[in-house]
């Protein structure tokens, strides 16, 4: 899930980035910030897009989208992270966008297993990250974690489900409606709610998220809306590992904010709330940027 109304904000008072967050232009998407490279890495899936920002020598970031999203969801935060000193990758999911090609033998499915098989190895290839997974990733992050801690430095969840098992039962307004969708019918739901602007986003990121539909794999779609109402339950363990963990959100992101607070409760994690939508990554990008620089130097003040 990708998009999210623009309600600039901030959480614990008005500042900098929250004027700054209030003021960002409608850019045009498909344009990478200055200095990104592009490649593609071979993972158990297939081929996946990736995209990187800053010096590879520094602390490596790994930012990764969810449902209907792209690597080109981070195009304002990866900036500031590459600014602050770190070193900024993200990759689209197998089937999504430009990693379409990437999947399930013929007649299979995208399972958790081979989703979280793509996460472990990418991390496992350029060594230990602190890691944002975002909306539907952030299941993702939360498994590969318990079964690789040591690929992790921290760990961002980013208006990921807050509550195990079926996810949508808690969205606002329609979640009860869920319970009568199987994975198919609520992936269109999703795909109706984007292509028809119901989150009101600027005229450049409708285009776009628009776009990527063309390529996108619509089974891809289906298959993680299914596995969204599977959600397991690791908060135990994570909680145990003992690493330094951001749940962040907005105050009008599609789960009430109560529910991420006792999810971060749940975790040990630190709790941020933006006064915008579902995604704060493209609509409050420098309070998330400065709020996850902040976690990560929790681990290493230098």
């Amino acid at each position: 899930m990708s998009i999210g109304e623009r309600r600039p904000g901030v959480s614990g008072g008005d500042d900098e980035a929250a004027r700054l967050d209030a003021v960002l232009p409608d850019i045009d998407w498909s344009i990478a910030p200055v200095g990104a490279t592009f490649s593609t890495f071979r993972a158990p899936s297939g081929e996946l897009a990736v995209v990187a920002l800053g010096d590879p020598a520094d602390p490596r970031v790994v930012l990764v989208p969810g449902a209907t999203g792209s690597k080109e969801d981070f195009y304002l935060l990866a900036p500031i992270l590459a600014a602050a000193g770190y070193y900024v990758q993200s990759y689209d999911l197998a089937g999504q966008y430009e990693s379409a090609s990437a999947g399930p033998p013929a007649g299979g499915h995208y399972t958790y297993d081979l989703l979280v098989a793509d996460f472990v190895a990418f991390l496992r290839d350029g060594g230990p990250a602190h890691v944002l997974g975002y909306s539907f990733a952030g299941i993702l992050a939360e498994l590969a974690l318990v079964q690789h801690p040591e690929l992790f430095r921290t760990l961002t969840l980013l208006t990921s489900p807050p509550e195990p098992g079926q996810a949508f039962r808690s969205v606002r307004v329609i979640g009860w409606l869920s319970w009568f969708l199987g994975g198919r019918q609520g992936a269109g739901l999703m795909i109706w709610g984007i292509v028809t602007n119901k989150n009101k986003v600027g005229p450049t990121r409708l285009a776009f998220v628009r776009s990527r539909f063309a390529l996108t794999r619509r089974s891809s779609v289906d298959d993680i809306v299914g596995l969204m109402k599977h959600v397991p339950d690791v908060r135990e363990r994570i909680a145990a590992i003992g690493l330094p963990v951001l749940v962040a959100t907005g105050d009008h992101d599609l789960w009430p904010t109560h529910l991420h607070a006792a999810n971060a409760k749940a975790l040990g994690a630190r709790l941020a709330v933006y006064r915008t939508g579902h995604s704060p990554c493209e609509t409050a990008p420098n309070q998330l940027g400065r709020d996850m620089i902040a976690l990560f130097r929790s681990t290493d003040p230098s």
